[in-house]
């Protein structure tokens, strides 16, 4: 049996491997402490869960959901934007909801890239975003990031022949897996460069309430309020602690969302109507419940920063999202994978290797704050036994 030559590029898998030997863990006997995933481990909010689960006894929700039945989603999330960023949106061909943003950053390529086309990608990055480009046969040009850039692109190193055949530009701040914000300077630099060479300018942003400082994190939309190559992808995932929920949408160009919404048509209907009701809640209701994530993941970050720099590991104290991402002491300096099997395998302590994120993550590693401040504490003190 043959098949498509673009599985080759999703075969390796750092996380796969990663998953392999948690489990290889548990089955030893060993208490893991898993810091490896971006899940959020906080409830999702009463009134948000009160909507779903008054939307199982209506026969109503039950059907396919179409594009016109998700108006009222479509309407909350463009208001939620307009509210937050300042930014105009029309509900009716400027949003699509999408099972988690996710869907959106894998599906989008298909719509914007021929064969052999490029894509400009951050190295280190998310990795289904790279997913997205070789499921459309593209290829990929990493941007590099580096710490004495604050972890920001230089566009100016990107070859005009690369230029040439690219069609497309993909940032994410705050960044994932290096915590990184990027200012809206930078976005309107970026807007001016994809406008300059013609290229899609997408963000993904799951990450948009996730900050600590007082200066709210900008929206791509706010550097193209005329929204002219911009796309900008949101989840509920974090913000609201919704991860399992699948939901997120798209909101921006409306040529783009169209193209996307041609591609989505192909593959999935729209998640259960329940669900989307929830979400209405949640983007609708009070944003108490977003300020105690916000506040909870701060707690964490500072114990487990303290923590670290207790047992002699000095990392940056992150600025946004949920994660540590830490400079390995210097014997595992380009063994992020080694260090990160060998450490689950004698603490249980997983950890996400940054060469999983791309060549220019090699080096680091990713701590996902995705527990109590004591169970943080209790996995520093494993990994200073490790060290």
């Amino acid at each position: 049996m043959q098949f498509a030559t673009r599985l080759n590029f999703l075969q390796a898998n750092v996380f796969a491997d990663m998953d392999r030997a948690k489990a290889k863990a548990k089955a030893a006997g060993c208490d893991v402490i898993d810091l490896s995933l971006g899940s959020s481990d906080l409830p999702a909010e009463a009134h948000v869960l009160a909507a779903i689960a008054k939307s199982l006894s209506d026969p109503s929700t039950h059907g396919y959901l179409l594009f016109h039945g998700t108006q009222a989603f479509r309407q909350a999330a463009a208001s939620w934007y307009t509210h937050k960023f300042g930014v105009a949106i029309d509900p009716e061909t400027e949003v699509l909801p999408l099972i988690g943003s996710q869907e959106g950053t894998a599906h989008l390529p298909l719509a914007v890239l021929n064969p052999g086309d490029f894509a400009l990608l951050l190295d280190p990055g998310y990795p289904s975003h790279a997913g997205g480009v070789y499921l459309a046969s593209g290829q990929i040009y990493p941007m590099p990031l580096r710490a004495e850039n604050g972890f920001l692109p230089i566009f100016e190193e990107i070859p005009e022949s690369v230029l040439a055949q690219s069609k497309m530009m993909v940032l994410s701040y705050p960044h994932n897996p290096t915590t990184a914000i990027a200012p809206l300077s930078f976005f309107k630099s970026a807007v001016s460069f994809c406008q300059k060479y013609n290229l899609v300018l997408v963000h993904d942003f799951p990450y948009a309430d996730l900050y600590f400082g007082q200066a709210p994190v900008p929206s791509i939309l706010q550097a193209d309020p005329e929204k002219s190559v911009s796309i900008e992808f949101f989840t509920l995932s974090k913000s609201y602690n919704m991860g399992g929920f699948r939901v997120g949408y798209a909101i921006g160009n409306a040529d783009l969302i169209r193209a996307l919404r041609q591609v989505k048509a192909a593959v999935d209907f729209n998640q259960y109507k329940g669900i989307l009701n929830g979400a209405i809640a949640a983007l609708t209701g009070s944003q108490t419940g977003v300020k105690t994530v916000v506040e909870t993941f701060r707690r964490r970050r500072d114990v487990f920063v303290g923590a670290l720099d207790r047992v002699g590991w000095q990392v940056p104290t992150p600025q946004a999202a949920l994660y540590v991402w830490a400079k390995l002491p210097d014997r595992w300096a380009n063994h992020s994978i080694q260090f990160s099997t060998k450490l689950v395998e004698a603490t249980g302590v997983a950890v996400s290797p940054g060469a999983g994120f791309g060549k220019h993550g090699e080096g680091y590693v990713r701590f996902a704050l995705v527990h109590d401040p004591e169970i943080l504490e209790k996995a520093v003190d494993r990994i200073a036994q490790f060290l």
